[in-house]
């Protein structure tokens, strides 16, 4: 369970009781409705939290598969060591791991990992691989480009993270798992933050379940929007993460586990307002300055602002970006698979976590409920 010590009554944080209460109430909308088998939410501000809760067939004490909002966490696991001069982000990967330079993949930057510009989107790396060094540095030295790196962007779902993962392990000297454990989650006090969950805690995970019914060409063509392209991220790959080996591998571009209360929280780390600040302001401010200038996503055709692994809100399409036509341009964060919401909004000082295990097959009314719920969220200081 989330420390004690955490929580606090809405109205000292200068919460609007009336607007959280809308809030809680479009979050618990479509469990109540019986589409969703469970969410859990959580806002939080100046280092407390608001509000906590769970709805459906679980409790606070259930945790959740954050999926890709664990790239933030990989991400800023990385940050430190950058804070610490341990490596340079304009440095080429393969002058840190020589293994990865085949196959015309020498000149890759560290920078391009964390912005999807690599040029190796479907690179193919099974969870288990990553137990078995040989067989790992195998993969990276296999895998082949899709494109020329820098040349535009695409969404690498898990690829260029297990190279971050790699990164850290190689200039550290702890695992990826551990670093995340012993630099994040510990110093923050965040106990049920996990990428790589040990065995004992798998009992709290909420089941990853599929509901609803997939949008069809026909669906897509009638709202004259482009149908997304088929991609690593399949049905039978998310269920994977109900299985045991998996759990443990901790992902590190989805795999992390935690509640929606440990989420929000570490964002407020993020914007150095719990009591241990692991990195400095410098730090954050060049992670989350946008370096993709005006490289436009191929299917909404609009700019990424990728920053250094996490999305920075920008200007009024930020609700293609995963947030709430409410948040400030400078909010900041990064989605999951299924629906999971986590940012941060540096201008209200409001960070806000939703997880749930109900994976919407329908692509359009998951990202709706997103931006539905991100307005409100971000519009609860009183």
């Amino acid at each position: 369970m989330v420390n004690e010590n955490f929580m606090t009554d809405p109205t000292e944080l200068g919460i609007s009781s009336e607007k959280l209460d809308e809030l809680r109430s479009r979050v618990a909308k479509e469990v109540r409705e019986g589409l969703l088998p469970s969410a859990q939410f959580a806002l939080a501000r100046n280092g407390k939290l608001a509000a906590f809760e769970t709805f459906g067939n679980g409790s606070n004490d259930s945790l959740y598969c954050i999926f890709s909002s664990t790239k933030a966490m990989t991400s800023a696991a990385a940050w430190l060591l950058i804070q610490e001069g341990r490596f340079d982000i304009h440095r080429k990967v393969s002058e840190l791991i020589p293994e990865f330079s085949s196959n015309g993949k020498q000149d890759i930057t560290i920078e391009q990992l964390f912005t999807h510009t690599a040029g190796f989107p479907a690179a193919p790396f099974r969870p288990a691989d990553w137990n078995d060094k040989a067989r790992r540095i195998e993969r990276f030295a296999s895998w082949r480009l899709n494109w020329e790196p820098g040349s535009r962007y695409e969404y690498h779902p898990t690829s260029t993270m297990w190279i971050i993962a790699e990164l850290i392990e190689r200039i550290s000297g702890e695992t990826y798992q551990d670093f995340v454990r012993n630099h994040i989650a510990l110093p923050l006090g965040l106990d049920d933050l996990w990428v790589g969950c040990p065995p004992d805690q798998h009992r709290r995970i909420a089941k990853i379940m599929h509901v609803g019914e997939a949008m069809t060409s026909e669906d897509y063509a009638r709202l004259g929007i482009p149908e997304p392209p088929v991609t690593e991220v399949t049905e039978d790959a998310l269920a994977a993460f109900n299985t045991a080996p998996v759990r443990e591998v901790g992902v590190p571009g989805g795999g992390g586990i935690m509640t929606a209360a440990d989420l929000a929280l570490f964002y407020q780390g993020l914007m150095g307002n719990l009591e241990e600040k692991p990195w400095r302001h410098q730090t954050l401010v060049n992670a989350l300055a946008v370096r993709t200038g005006g490289i436009k996503d191929q299917l909404s055709g609009i700019p990424v602002n990728r920053a250094l692994g996490v999305v920075v809100a920008g200007d009024d399409q930020r609700n293609m970006r995963g947030f709430g036509h409410t948040n400030s341009p400078g909010a900041f964060g990064h989605g999951g698979a299924g629906g999971q919401i986590a940012w941060a909004d540096p201008e209200s000082g409001l960070s806000f976590a939703y997880v749930t295990n109900g994976h919407d097959r329908n692509a359009i009314r998951q990202g709706r409920r997103g931006v539905s719920l991100s307005n409100r969220a971000a519009v609860c200081v009183a």
